[in-house]
């Protein structure tokens, strides 16, 4: 079984949604579905087909949160040597190619927010910078191809 590094913050922001999914969105669901189950044929009753599908859909997610808390790895980043990259880490790059500078916060599963440099530690950029010392050069492949950069600081 594949275990999922999470930090405290990052499970509990889970939690929170699947307790929201439960105990809040399922109930919803169910209570359209029995409402348009009321308007009779449900063959060509498009109320109760939409929520069937939406139930379907907050099932599956209610199934992967499960899934990513029982696999949850608790992360004790008090432990994590202080001088290269590991989860938790605020890694400042320059890009060896533009010479733009960006920094990537490295989280866990729950904490992700790309547009704001909240990188999953599972991404193929954070495993590329993972292990790395201010002033290494690496090379990362990306589906995009490969990144160029020099690690310029870290910060926990």
């Amino acid at each position: 079984m594949h275990r999922i590094p999470m930090t405290p913050e990052g499970r509990k922001k889970l939690e929170e949604e699947l307790a929201h999914l439960k105990n809040v969105e399922r109930p919803k669901i169910e209570k359209a579905i029995g409402e348009a189950r009321a308007h009779g044929d449900l063959r060509e009753n498009a109320e109760y087909h939409a929520a069937r599908e939406a139930q379907g859909l907050l099932e599956a997610r209610i199934r992967l949160l499960e899934d990513k808390l029982a696999r949850a790895h608790m992360v004790n980043t008090a432990k994590a040597p202080r001088d290269s990259v590991a989860l938790t880490a605020r890694v400042t790059v320059k890009d060896l190619d533009d010479g733009n500078v960006e920094q990537f916060h490295l989280v866990g599963e729950g904490e992700a927010d790309p547009h704001n440099g909240r990188i999953l530690i599972s991404s193929p950029l954070a495993r590329g910078l993972i292990g790395h010392r201010v002033g290494d050069q690496v090379n990362i492949k990306v589906p995009m191809g490969t990144l160029k950069y020099e690690i310029v600081a870290i910060k926990y």
